[in-house]
């Protein structure tokens, strides 16, 4: 279940009264922010954070195809996801179902699973 006026306004309270840097890379200043923390809550890949000191691991990555869909209603939820193998996509979402609004039409993301190499959007670790 989405929250209310969506996750911005979660979101936009944790930031309150956090001093927010767009931009910045985090390894250039990271002595200096260990330091200054008990905890870092870092989002990226845990390879590079420990330095590649075991390797690269290998990612699972994505691709994402939108569509407008002359139909009220696709699914039902905002989000189901596929498993079998003969379908090629992993997710469909509905994003209306998110926060309930009556249009004549919909959009929905079709996620398909993609293969990574450096460079690309590392989504899942294998």
């Amino acid at each position: 279940m989405i929250p209310i006026g969506g996750y911005n306004v979660i979101i936009e309270n944790i930031l309150k009264d956090v001093e927010l840097g767009l931009g910045v890379d985090c390894f250039d200043y990271r002595e200096e922010l260990e330091a200054s923390a008990n905890k870092v809550a870092f989002t990226g890949m845990i390879d590079q954070y420990f330095d590649y000191k075991h390797g690269v691991l290998e990612y699972r990555s994505l691709r994402f195809k939108h569509e407008v869909l002359d139909e009220e209603n696709h699914q039902g939820n905002a989000v189901v996801s596929y498993t079998d193998r003969e379908i090629p996509y992993t997710r469909i979402i509905e994003h209306k179902k998110f926060e309930y609004v009556l249009q004549p039409k919909t959009v929905i993301t079709r996620e398909y699973p993609a293969d990574w190499k450096r460079g690309d959007e590392p989504y899942y670790p294998i």
